[in-house]
């Protein structure tokens, strides 16, 4: 089955896209404005919720900071009434997204459908028609090295490989999929790899591939070069992508030595995937003309350029069926008040996203065991239903798992992560640890703003490789 691609629409949009990638702040602004004003229209036209919300106001009259604040647990409760189609049910939706068999399969024949982690407590569902399909394809083709530069034709001899969580419908798995099906030529050169397995097994599937591209997480790529200075590691990509968590200028820096090969960085989210590429001097620059970054101090007043806020309010101008309109992204940005050497008038800014700790576990006799942080994510969510924790490594040997939730619920919740996660870190060959568990107590916030799901207290013992 193919998923939603419309030809003609995804020409006019790249079009446009092309020509606003070098247009000035005026013509910028003036889609910007365009495009909130239809997007309130169809919210008020099809969506119950906001069509209370904004009842007797004219849309096109409305200032964007006038409209309320949305968190995602609060539309989720209320799914059926925040989207614009009525056939779009919750429960269908979460039973579809269930299926890894149905990845990037069409939801209702028109819809592509994937899903978000739980990071911040509670897991999202998120819908986009092909009209929003077009715009994600453009922007990721105009402005950004992503797999969409794969549908062109003289790119046909790269080889990608996306290392990450492989078996739900995560948007960079559907994402994969759907190109794969839009485009079988691709099917040879375009695969991913589960860093859920022991990283001799993954290294040893792109040993095995000799990728000209790897797409990853940060923490991950920081795997691949520990590996490859350890000799274990032989392939050398051309290219590494990253995205999904924070990347400062050392490691960069660091990567680039140690696998020598460029690392470019984007910024994207489930709510919308392209929000950010970078340009030739190593700056993210917003996609502006078709999402709005609001950066917002803890009573969701705008911070000026140059200042970080409590979080992000994202308006996705793209996607009329699923309206998200100041939509708390949970991350701190900020805007950079100096316009950028590459002539660009698209915003600079600053993310600072995720910020978890890979696990360095086993004591200084024994070869360490790393893990990423989103792979640990990915096994409590996925494996063992939680969603509300924090994992502190307290020792060599030694974690603590924390969640807010209390009661009986929190106990069972907890029994079934601990065995869970044991078993997932036994795979990995960290054998004899400790997990103790705490309920009823939230976990604490890392630099970004947002609780840090692993965190790690503890100086790395002497000796440590």
């Amino acid at each position: 089955m193919l998923p939603p691609f419309d030809p003609w629409l995804t020409s006019l949009v790249s079009a446009d896209v092309a020509v606003a990638s070098h247009a000035r702040e005026e013509a910028l602004a003036g889609r910007r404005s365009q495009r909130l004003a239809s997007l309130l229209n169809s919210a008020v036209r099809g969506s119950t919720l906001y069509r209370k919300l904004l009842a007797g106001r004219d849309p096109a009259c409305l200032r964007l900071e006038e409209l309320p604040i949305a968190h995602k647990a609060d539309l989720m409760c209320q799914f059926e009434d925040w989207v614009t189609d009525p056939a779009l049910w919750l429960d269908a939706l979460r039973r579809f997204a269930s299926d890894p068999s149905c990845i990037a399969d069409p939801f209702l024949g028109r819809y592509v459908v994937w899903e978000s982690s739980g990071s911040g407590g509670e897991p999202g569902l998120f819908v986009q028609d092909g009209r929003a399909m077009a715009v994600y394809d453009a922007l990721e083709f105009w402005r950004g090295p992503t797999l969409q530069r794969m549908a062109n034709p003289w790119s046909l001899g790269e080889r990608v490989a996306f290392v990450g969580a492989t078996g739900g419908h995560f948007a960079s798995m559907v994402s994969i999929e759907r190109l794969r099906r839009l485009n079988p030529a691709l099917t040879g050169g375009l695969c991913s790899i589960s860093f859920l397995q022991p990283a001799c097994d993954w290294v040893a599937e792109l040993d095995a591939l000799a990728p000209t591209i790897v797409a990853t997480y940060p923490s991950v790529a920081v795997l691949l070069a520990q590996e490859r200075l350890a000799g274990r590691l032989k392939t050398l990509p051309r290219e590494v992508w990253t995205g999904g968590e924070n990347l400062t200028a050392a490691t960069r820096e660091h990567l680039q030595q140690a696998l020598h090969c460029r690392v470019t960085n984007s910024y994207g989210a489930s709510e919308f995937l392209a929000l950010a590429g970078e340009c030739r001097f190593g700056s993210l620059h917003l996609n502006s003309d078709w999402a709005i970054l609001e950066s917002v101090d803890d009573r969701g007043r705008e911070v000026p350029a140059g200042e970080a806020g409590a979080t992000t309010l994202l308006t996705n101008l793209a996607n009329h069926v699923q309206p998200l309109i100041r939509y708390d992204l949970g991350d701190r940005v900020t805007r950079r008040a100096a316009p950028c050497a590459c002539g660009s008038h698209h915003p600079v800014i600053d993310v600072q996203g995720r910020d978890d700790d890979m696990l360095a576990l086993g004591r200084s006799d024994a070869r360490v065991v790393r893990i990423p942080p989103l792979a640990v994510s990915t096994v409590l969510e996925d494996d063992a239903g939680l969603f509300d924790f924090q994992l502190e490594q307290q020792g060599p040997c030694n974690l603590l798992l924390r969640t807010g939730l209390q009661g009986k619920a929190a106990d069972s919740s907890l029994q079934r992560a601990r065995t869970v996660l044991s078993a997932f870190l036994v795979r990995q060959g960290a054998d004899g640890i400790h997990i103790r568990c705490l309920s009823g107590e939230t976990g604490r916030c890392g630099r970004s703003g947002k609780v840090q799901r692993v965190v790690v207290r503890l100086e790395t013992p002497a000796g440590v490789r």
